[in-house]
């Protein structure tokens, strides 16, 4: 149980852990303390977006949506290991979770099962967002995974914790899966490493350095009456970047929304004239990076 880390303070610390800060907009003011209290706080708790791309997500996690206003955490952990700071103060990032889970964070002991939801999470715990689709597939950078690392050592160092008040988001309120692709046990070993003030273990089993994407199938794939799950892949890809002109769907059959879609993206690249026709091209399908089904 403890006062919340200030603005200045979070920075400070944050930068002192060897990390890559950048200060988003009014962050420091940017928070939901209207709504309800904020702290004493407890814990820090891993997320991940569900979304790709850091610009987009930054911005996702800054501003909330309908029905869920920002800021969605307190900062969000981008491929690269640098962080974004999006919010101080209250964030709508934890939602309801189970007490017993509280208690055993507040106690640092073992981890009940998380099979309730009565306990206001934005209250107790700081929320870092980490972006990844978190569909299994989406490959965690160990850059990124070491940023995570850092930011929760920071955080517990400067509060007297131990690694055991860092938890996931799966692991306080039922029915998350978040963050999915590393454990938390392992995270949690990693922090207490450098907390001790040794190097992390080296992961048993790393994550493919070169991940799963479809590779550019060709221009002349795509036309209509084409039906693949290369498509549907693409168009959720699509809707993720912001670039969907779909009513329904997307769907594995290539239709005039998936050109539209498509074009779309490739405007979002600057790309004009004949290479903005909506039809896939190499080297803009190669920044799309759909994965593999």
């Amino acid at each position: 149980m403890a006062k919340p880390i200030s603005a200045s303070k979070m920075v400070e610390l944050l930068r002192a852990e060897g990390l890559k800060v950048h200060e988003v907009r009014n962050w420091r003011t940017h928070n939901r303390n209207t709504k309800g209290p904020w702290g004493p706080v407890n814990g820090v708790m891993i997320h991940h977006t569900v979304t790709s791309g850091t610009a987009a997500s930054v911005d996702i996690c800054y501003d909330g949506y309908s029905g869920l206003p920002g800021p969605l955490c307190h900062g969000v952990i981008d491929k690269k290991g640098e962080v974004h700071l999006v919010g101080n103060g209250r964030a709508n990032h934890a939602g309801l979770g189970d007490s017993d889970v509280l208690r055993a964070v507040v106690d640092e002991s073992a981890l009940p099962g998380d099979n309730e939801a009565d306990t206001d999470g934005n209250r107790h715990f700081y929320g870092f967002e980490c972006i990844n689709l978190g569909n299994g597939k989406d490959p965690w950078p160990e850059a990124q995974k070491e940023a995570i690392e850092k930011v929760a050592a920071a955080i517990c160092r400067h509060h007297g914790w131990s690694e055991r008040s860092v938890i996931g988001h799966k692991e306080w309120q039922p029915g998350k899966q978040d963050p999915r692709g590393f454990t938390m046990d392992g995270m949690r070993k990693r922090i207490a490493d450098r907390l001790g003030g040794k190097d992390p273990a080296p992961d048993p089993k790393p994550t493919p350095s070169k991940p799963s994407y479809v590779p550019f199938p060709g221009a002349d794939f795509f036309h209509l009456g084409q039906k693949s799950p290369i498509i549907t892949a693409m168009g959720r890809r699509l809707v993720a970047e912001g670039c969907g002109h779909y009513e329904e769907g997307p769907g594995p059959e290539w239709t005039e929304a998936d050109r539209k879609s498509y074009r779309a993206w490739q405007h979002k690249l600057h790309f004009r004239g004949r290479d903005a026709d909506g039809i896939p091209g190499k080297a803009s399908w190669d920044k799309l990076k759909v994965p593999v089904s």
